[in-house]
């Protein structure tokens, strides 16, 4: 009664439902459907279809497409900058990590992108994420007829290339047959660099776009219009349709072709007749490329879906009933015996079920006994995901996870006793110039080298467990009877030397205090790690155990403001000296001092802020100039002076330079403007005003570049000027007298008696007398 009641329930429940639904359903029909203006909102709603169609694939395909192509160049993945050498060789290790970069970026965008291609045009040379590295030449060149863009972009007077709608096969290099299926693909192509055009570029990066990848949005976006959808290009060639086969074709000379490819409307709609038949075209312009979308609908289909409505409407009615009983059939059934569902469970899970005649319990012991054999088998495979395990296990208790019951029961699974009596923790830290150079692959070689060399050397009465941290650092915990001194140094003279001996690293290794109890690991492990940010403040010391280091961690000083005010002082001032004598303070204050490590680390950052900071006031820019990212590559203080200073000296000898420069530039400025300004008032504080600096400053360099003084010069000029009009016109002393800038003939006569030994008459006399 239970079981029926149950059922009876849900299906007084399923039809209630079911009336909600129908109502509602109906209520949305009538709203949607029967307005006034019913035709022209379909009319709207289909252009608004269209519309966001188009924006979908400007962002989704289009925009995507090319921040792609942005990633690629600016080098954000890996650097693809082969275009630079005039040969490949000795570049191989480079081709292939290129190839992997492009095979990766497919990959991260398979939904969308088919391939991606880098034409080296130096080297005639092609990287692939589909067809590898291949030399292009004229023998070959019919092998890369399906890429074709690579000319195009070569007679291309723009950076970037859109290519319509091509069937590339899968293989180029083999015609075309049953097993070389045709692909239709979009190509965008773009030159590098950015603002290359195609005809000067050192490398083209081509993105094959699958054509489905357009024609899926469309089919989404428009599912009922989406065979009478279609992307054109400038030139009439089909792009993306329904019918897959005229793809890269040039469309039929239809009126409403021409009127499509002629509008300069973003978006448009306008009544054609096509076979006699009256249609509704609208169509929409994309910003990227300027290629269109439209679609054609029968004028009828306008019309006869409102006449259509009404018919619809009582069907619904009528269906409603038969799904309301149909549903309430599968509720009852789907609610009525649970156990069945369970059997219907087991029956899919296991490969013999049982005879028909055995009742259900008996099958689900049946059950029960296969999956202990699964669990068997289970086992095994836990024994072949041991370090995987073993992983997962390390860190759980490092970071104090477990209970001392459930951190039993995980050492056992490892095989580790609990006999020992004291542990304590070890981090290894092989932040060092070698190995930062390191690639991926060497530097996991190294890690699990050590590790297994750790875990594989004896020591009396002793256990090791080593395990990789998340930041490549390394944890040791030691498991001992013997907390001996002599322990801890045999093991990390161990750990040094293996480092030294088998990879040439130097690694730093901090000491975490003994624990009683291997639940409390995780607090000697605190410690170690602690001391360990400690290490970039004392490179001279590769095992840090100075429990000391751990009241710094906590400690609230801060280095004095004149000590960091200094530098920025001296560096303002372009004292080398000074500046050297600034960092050398700080650091010793870091080593010396009872500062935190992070502290020291924001001072370091902070002091990198004020030279960027002044380098960008100063706009000093030099190739490579990323100051944060090289910080952050640096292992050790001595590291950070080395740089840093090395750096400052670079910068200040440049602006030296620049400063000299810009003094032979200031002065060639005021002397064309005294050329040009001779008859004007040319007082020094005017001139100065004039090239924007101070009028003693001015003073000083035109004294120091042109040997004579400022006031010197402009009279030497005007007297020039003077002597020139004496010799080629008639005029006046007066007239002469103010076009080289006199006030007064009388002050004129004086100062040309001064430096000519005459006066301006009878130096006329005298030009008169020779001519």
């Amino acid at each position: 009664m239970q079981k029926r009641n149950s059922v009876f329930t849900n299906l007084a429940i399923s039809y209630v439902t079911i009336v909600l639904v129908i109502v509602l359903l109906l209520c949305s029909i009538f709203y949607m459907y029967v307005p006034r203006d019913y035709n022209e909102e379909i009319r709207t709603k289909n252009q608004m279809v269209l519309e966001n169609a188009a924006n979908y694939i400007e962002t989704a395909v289009f925009q995507r497409v090319e921040k792609i192509y942005l990633d690629l160049s600016l080098g954000k993945s890996a650097n693809i900058d082969l275009y630079t050498k005039n040969t490949l060789q000795g570049n191989y290790s480079r081709i292939i990590d290129i190839q992997d970069l492009l095979k990766n970026e497919v990959a991260n965008n398979s939904d969308l992108v088919y391939a991606v291609h880098l034409f080296y045009t130096k080297q005639n040379v092609m990287i692939s994420s589909v067809y590898g590295l291949n030399y292009y030449d004229d023998r070959s060149k019919d092998a890369f007829l399906a890429m074709d863009w690579i000319d195009r972009m070569r007679s291309n007077e723009k950076s970037f290339l859109w290519m319509e709608t091509r069937r590339v096969p899968q293989d180029i290099y083999t015609s075309m047959s049953g097993n070389n299926s045709m692909n239709p693909l979009i190509t965008y192509a773009h030159s590098y660099p950015f603002n290359s055009t195609g005809e000067n570029s050192e490398l083209m990066i081509a993105i094959d776009i699958k054509e489905a990848a357009v024609s899926h949005i469309i089919q989404d976006i428009m599912p009922s219009d989406y065979k009478n959808t279609f992307i054109i290009g400038k030139d009439g060639k089909i792009i993306s349709a329904a019918d897959k086969g005229i793809l890269g074709r040039r469309t039929i000379n239809h009126s409403y072709i021409n009127t499509i490819l002629s509008s300069n409307a973003a978006a448009e709609s306008f009544n054609d007749t096509i076979e006699h038949i009256p249609y509704v075209v609208s169509h929409h312009k994309f910003l990227t490329n300027e290629w269109k979308i439209y679609n054609i609908t029968p004028s009828n289909n306008y019309y006869q879906k409102s006449i259509f409505l009404q018919k619809i409407v009582l069907l619904i009615c009528l269906l409603a009933i038969i799904v309301g009983i149909v549903l309430s059939g599968i509720f009852t059934i789907a609610s009525y015996n649970p156990l069945k569902r369970l059997m219907g469970k087991i029956k899919g899970v296991f490969d013999h079920t049982a005879e028909n005649g055995l009742n259900e319990y008996t099958l689900i012991d049946t059950a029960i006994h296969k999956l202990t054999n699964k669990v068997s088998s289970l086992e095994e495979t836990l024994q072949t995901n041991h370090p995987v395990i073993k992983h997962n296990v390390v860190l759980n208790m490092l970071n104090n996870s477990y209970s001392p019951e459930e951190l039993v029961e995980q050492l056992q699974s490892l095989h580790v006793s609990m006999k020992y009596s004291h542990f304590c923790c070890m981090v290894i830290d092989p932040a060092s110039k070698g190995f930062k150079e390191l690639n991926s692959k060497s530097i996991q070689y190294v890690l699990y080298r050590l590790i297994n060399q750790l875990e594989a050397s004896s020591f009396h009465e002793s256990h090791i467990i080593a395990e990789e941290l998340p930041d490549k650092k390394i944890v040791v915990i030691v498991c001992t009877n013997n907390p001996e001194d002599w322990l801890i140094e045999t093991l990390s003279g161990f750990i040094l030397s293996k480092a030294k001996n088998s990879f040439g690293l130097d690694f730093k290794i901090s000491l975490g205090h003994w624990v009683h109890e291997c639940i409390d690991v995780h607090k000697s492990y605190a410690e170690a790690l602690i001391l360990i940010k400690y290490s970039y403040f004392m490179p001279e010391i590769s095992m840090i155990k100075d429990v000391n280091l751990l009241n710094r961690e906590t400690s609230n000083h801060e280095i004095p403001q004149s000590v960091l005010l200094k530098f920025k002082e001296k560096l303002q001032a372009r004292s080398l000296v000074g500046v050297v004598e600034a960092i050398d303070h700080l650091i010793e204050h870091m080593k010396e001092g009872v500062y935190a490590a992070d502290y020291c680390h924001y001072i370091l950052l902070n002091t990198v802020s004020v030279y960027s900071d002044y380098l960008k006031s100063v706009r000093y820019t030099s190739d490579g100039m990323d100051l944060f990212k090289q910080y952050t590559s640096i292992y050790s203080i001595n590291g950070f002076r080395e740089w840093f200073v090395h750096s400052i000296t670079e910068f200040l000898s440049h602006m030296d330079k620049r400063s000299e420069d810009r003094n032979m530039e200031t002065i060639e400025a005021v002397k064309s403007y005294i050329s040009s300004h001779l008859s004007e008032e040319l007082s020094l504080d005017t001139v100065a005003g004039k090239v924007f600096i101070s009028p003693k400053y001015l003073s000083k360099i035109f004294k120091e570049e042109t040997g004579i003084n400022y006031t010197d010069y402009v009279t030497k000029k005007r007297m020039e000027r003077a002597l020139e009009l004496m010799a080629q016109s008639s005029m006046t002393i007066e007239q002469i007298a103010n076009t080289v800038g006199y006030g007064t003939a009388a002050y004129f006569i004086k100062k040309f008696k001064e430096i000519n030994g005459c006066t301006p008459k009878t130096y006329v006399r005298s030009l008169m007398k020779q001519a």
